[in-house]
């Protein structure tokens, strides 16, 4: 058995190591229909993702041609509060991730999570989703004052899941620059919700969980 050469692997979530689109599209959907505006598809509100719940909506408001800073501010917490009650409705494991990470486990590699999804949503989650116990560290976008790319919350991640070498996965440019910005080594997930993880300059590029293990097996010391 080939050996490993990190001591910690962390994730992103949405779009990395959960498929949360439908769910984000939903609350993003349900929020514009409150005011009237134009519905959005689930593919287009996944390139709306990365930067947390706000960003999400402001990016859906610019798109449906009716921005303003007031408005954004009225519908943020109306965003927030339908979300928060439909967290988990569809939202999945990708395929293979389950394996993935209790053979990582298996083989005393921790696992960790930083994302920019608010710890009041990313906690929820993960303790609906039975996957909170499997990780070292969760680091959420408001869990140290600031959100990937900044280095600080990766950093923050590495440390509270016990030191040492770390490589990250993720799905947009916030993800992998983040990373880079870190000093850690970096994949790229080409099924998440941005469909250029080739333009993003990671390390390595993931096209499906079951090749992760072999992926950081066979990674260069």
């Amino acid at each position: 058995m080939a050996q490993i050469p990190f001591d910690i692997v962390g994730f992103d979530l949405d779009g990395t190591l959960v498929d949360s689109s439908l769910d984000l599209a939903a609350a993003v959907n349900h929020t514009l229909s409150t005011v009237g505006l134009p519905l959005h598809e689930v593919d287009e509100i996944k390139r709306f993702v990365g930067k947390g719940t706000r960003v999400m909506l402001e990016r859906a408001l610019k798109a449906s041609g009716d921005y303003t800073p007031e408005l954004l501010d009225e519908l943020t917490p109306v965003l927030m509060a339908w979300y928060q009650e439909h967290l988990h409705d569809h939202t999945r494991l990708y395929p293979g991730a389950a394996e993935a990470m209790a053979e990582l486990r298996g083989r005393g590699i921790r696992l960790a999570i930083c994302t920019n999804k608010f710890e009041r949503f990313t906690l929820p989650l993960l303790r609906a989703l039975e996957l909170e116990p499997h990780f070292d560290a969760i680091i959420g976008g408001d869990t140290v004052g600031k959100a990937k790319p900044h280095a600080e919350p990766l950093h923050e991640m590495v440390r509270r899941a016990g030191g040492g070498r770390c490589v990250f996965l993720g799905d947009t440019s916030n993800d992998i620059d983040g990373a880079k910005n870190a000093g850690l080594a970096s994949v790229a997930v080409s099924f998440g919700f941005v469909d250029v993880s080739h333009e993003l300059g990671a390390d390595a590029i993931l096209h499906r969980f079951e090749d992760l293990v072999t992926l950081l097996e066979g990674w260069e010391r």
